[in-house]
């Protein structure tokens, strides 16, 4: 375009002046420096369009770097709130459950603790009893091998005098002495006691009376065949007291394991209680730490969100921005190097024709003038 501009400047009718040539080298000269100023333009324009796109494509890169780990932040999060969310609702059934299981071996504990009270009472009681009739039989059975022994004797005196054995002589008092010494008659001798209140010493007591006065007033007759039935009886009342004697024993012997098991049952309940209280402390503990956890975890998913969102919104900026440089600088990258070389020619050329014209030849001017 230069060179046409000044193939135009000489083509006038005073083009070939010598003032029209100075004039056309001052235009070649113009022209240069515009093609440089422009040629600079181009240069800082190229090198203002490469700084951004670098500096832009690092903040994109730096942008999804950001997004890609606030996305996984954020996964971890969720995962984390959902593992400790799980966590938590065990902990909490678990305490739950704990509860319920004191609870219930409280209740156990009350109610083997009750049995074992009723026990202890219906046993002592049965045993109280049975040493009551133990002791009442033994007075029984005492006084009636007493009267036995006693008609046996009287008997022995006529059947087997070698197994008779005297009475033991009274004692009499100082006041029966006396009365004997002046020719008085000795007191009677007390009959043998018998068991109190059953009636059974009083019968027993007058069959060994009847027997002594029969013995007196008559020889008695042979032994009665029922004689070995006293031994039968005899046997079988010991019998009946070793048979009490077994079931206080086995009383006694209830009673023991029952303490002993209320005591180890006692014991268990308590070692229970305290590893459930310790349980129980150890479980809230952490229940309260993994709620802790867990709310300062949704605090850093909240922040995470906000801050993907924000980093997503520049990073769209930022894509908008690369858009416009591109619109604004490609066409200038892409040609940049084009331009530059055909500009160069043009300089060029533009030297070449300044150099012509300050060296032109007036008589070419001279002959074009004649031409006209």
């Amino acid at each position: 375009p230069a060179l046409d501009m000044i193939a135009l400047a000489l083509s006038g009718k005073k083009a070939l002046t010598q003032g029209a040539f100075d004039k056309v080298i001052v235009m070649c000269d113009e022209m240069v420096e515009i093609l440089k100023k422009e040629q600079l333009d181009d240069d800082s324009k190229k090198e203002y369009c490469e700084l951004q796109f670098d500096h832009t494509d690092d903040s994109k890169k730096a942008l999804e770097r950001q997004i890609a780990d606030e996305e996984a932040a954020i996964a971890d999060a969720k995962e984390g709130i959902k593992t400790l969310t799980e966590e938590i609702s065990a902990l909490e059934a678990g305490i739950i459950a704990l509860d319920k299981s004191v609870a219930q071996a409280t209740e156990q504990r009350k109610a083997e603790n009750v049995e074992y009270k009723e026990l202890r009472a219906s046993d002592s009681a049965a045993k109280e009893v049975l040493g009551f009739a133990k002791n009442r039989l033994n007075k029984f059975y005492t006084a009636a091998k007493e009267v036995l022994g006693f008609a046996k004797n009287r008997l022995n005196k006529f059947y087997n005098p070698k197994l008779y054995k005297e009475a033991p002589k009274q004692e009499l008092s100082e006041e029966d002495r006396i009365f004997v010494s002046n020719g008085g008659t000795p007191p009677p001798t007390e009959a043998p006691g018998g068991i109190a209140g059953t009636g059974v010493a009083v019968l027993a007591q007058v069959k060994a009376h009847n027997l002594v006065a029969q013995a007196e007033a008559a020889a008695p007759p042979p032994p009665p065949d029922t004689w070995g039935a006293y031994t039968v009886k005899s046997e079988e009342s010991n019998g009946v007291i070793a048979m009490i004697d077994l079931l206080i024993k086995d009383l006694t012997k209830e009673l023991t394991e029952a303490e002993a098991e209320e005591k180890h049952s006692q014991e268990d309940y308590e070692t229970m209680m305290n590893d459930s209280a310790d349980k129980r402390t150890t479980d809230s503990k952490a229940l309260e730490e993994k709620m802790s956890a867990k709310a300062a975890m949704e605090a850093d998913l909240l922040a995470r969100g906000e801050a993907h969102k924000g980093a997503t919104s520049e990073l769209m900026a930022t894509e908008k921005y690369i858009a416009s440089l591109h619109a604004e600088c490609d066409w200038l990258i892409q040609y940049f190097e084009t331009r530059k070389a055909a500009r160069a020619d043009e300089v060029e050329s533009l030297k070449r024709a300044k150099s012509v014209l300050s060296g032109a030849d007036y008589a070419l001017i001279q002959t074009r003038a004649r031409g006209n």
